[in-house]
């Protein structure tokens, strides 16, 4: 057994929809980053990729490379989904949690189970999606920005 854990935060602006856990979940607002910005999915990629010691997103997937402006969160996770198999690993479990003060996720809780299961090849039942606030402390608690945390556990596949 393997376990990794990842972190991920963009800043609100721009133009909506904003994304989380490849669901819709703001129509308005959306968030700064090279991709989409699903700060969920990207935290999530990043503790598969910590569990199978294969980097991080940053060095699959520079943001100072063109290929990857505006890319799609989900897109980026299947592909990295791709090489935790090559590395002869699979998705035992995951658990997401979201930091946001007004971003609500318990409404898209099942979406974002869901997409992240099919994505990943797994039932829904190994993925948890949780949220919680700052209480207005922060960049966060000022509504600034959104932030995912992501614990995966890998096992031999």
């Amino acid at each position: 057994m393997r376990i990794g854990w990842g972190f991920d935060a963009h800043r609100i602006g721009g133009d909506g929809p904003m994304l989380l856990g490849g669901v819709e979940v703001d129509p308005e607002r959306g968030l700064l980053a090279t991709s989409d910005g699903d700060v969920a999915l990207h935290a999530l990629a990043d503790a598969l990729l910590g569990a199978a010691a294969l980097g991080d997103l940053g060095v699959l997937f520079p943001s100072s490379d063109a290929r990857w402006r505006d890319a799609d969160s989900r897109d980026l996770l299947a592909r990295v989904v791709a090489d935790v198999r090559q590395a002869g690993l699979v998705v035992s479990s995951v658990d997401v949690t979201v930091v946001a003060q007004t971003v609500r996720v318990t409404p898209h809780r099942d979406a974002m189970r869901a997409t992240i299961a099919s994505i990943l090849g797994v039932e829904p039942s190994r993925v948890s999606v949780k949220a919680t606030t700052t209480d207005g402390m922060g960049f966060i608690g000022r509504d600034e920005g959104v932030a995912a945390t992501a614990l995966a556990v890998l096992i031999a596949g």
